[in-house]
């Protein structure tokens, strides 16, 4: 019963986390289990290396239960650097293990506002498409937010905006949402909780600011993905793949 159970504490906590360290693996099982373990029958699951992990994206590295991407992608040391310091989210018992789905997220208050507008005002009313939709979107805000690639969402379902009113509604929905979005680079806390909680000023919020799409010679309209001002022959930030002077500025 032990072994399944802590099986899946190390599928939910690589989930996560993205990688996470056998000793913090046998910290949090004891810490929510009457029954305890010790550090053998984690030694003993990382000897065995089971195909329920593989099955699970689960791969072992060192001392640590590992996201297979981190490893295909050779993040490995990247991600714990990103982590250093940081607290860990450890959500309640049954909360914690909902993360044994790969697919599982939060649904909080910030997502639900996302998907009710896109329904609403962009599908018609249309809630299931919403839902596909502003589920693609919260994947992007987990694994690296950018916003071209997130209206790409949008481009490739032909879903247009009416207004560039309406385009900054939606891009603040997007950033609030991706400011409350558990991360592993956060050890599954999101950028505000890690702002407000543990103050650190280099882990500030995404800007709130929407674009600026009223262009002039000295726009300082600015990208989302790079930080820069944008030039009058620069890509338009929407994606569109147009410069800036023949789409946004216009």
């Amino acid at each position: 019963m032990n072994k399944e159970l802590l099986t899946d504490y190390i599928i939910s906590l690589t989930h996560l986390y993205g990688l996470v360290h056998k000793d913090k693996v046998l910290e949090i099982f004891n810490l929510q289990n009457e029954n305890k373990v010790d550090e053998q029958a984690i030694i003993d699951i990382m000897k065995e290396d089971p195909q329920e992990l593989k099955d699970n994206f689960v791969e072992i590295y060192k001392d640590y239960f590992v996201n297979e991407s981190i490893l295909e992608f050779r993040d490995f040391d990247e991600q714990l650097k990103q982590k250093e310091g940081k607290p860990y989210y450890v959500p309640d018992k049954e909360e914690l293990l909902n993360y044994k789905d790969e697919t599982y997220f939060e649904v909080n208050e910030q997502y639900n506002a996302l998907k009710n507008y896109v329904a609403e005002n962009l599908l018609e009313g249309d809630d299931y498409k919403a839902e596909v939709i502003c589920s693609d979107i919260q994947g992007g805000c987990r694994f690296g937010f950018a916003i071209n690639e997130i209206f790409d969402t949008f481009n490739e379902r032909n879903i247009s905006f009416e207004s560039e009113e309406q385009a900054n509604e939606v891009l603040q929905l997007i950033v609030d949402l991706a400011n409350n979005t558990r991360i592993w680079e956060n050890n599954g806390h999101t950028p505000q909780e890690i702002f407000e909680k543990y103050e650190k000023p280099h882990l500030k919020p995404l800007p709130k600011e929407p674009f600026n799409f009223e262009g002039s010679e000295d726009s300082n309209v600015i990208s989302f993905k790079t930080g820069k001002k944008i030039g009058r022959n620069d890509p338009c930030p929407c994606g569109s793949g147009k410069k800036y002077k023949k789409c946004c500025l216009e």
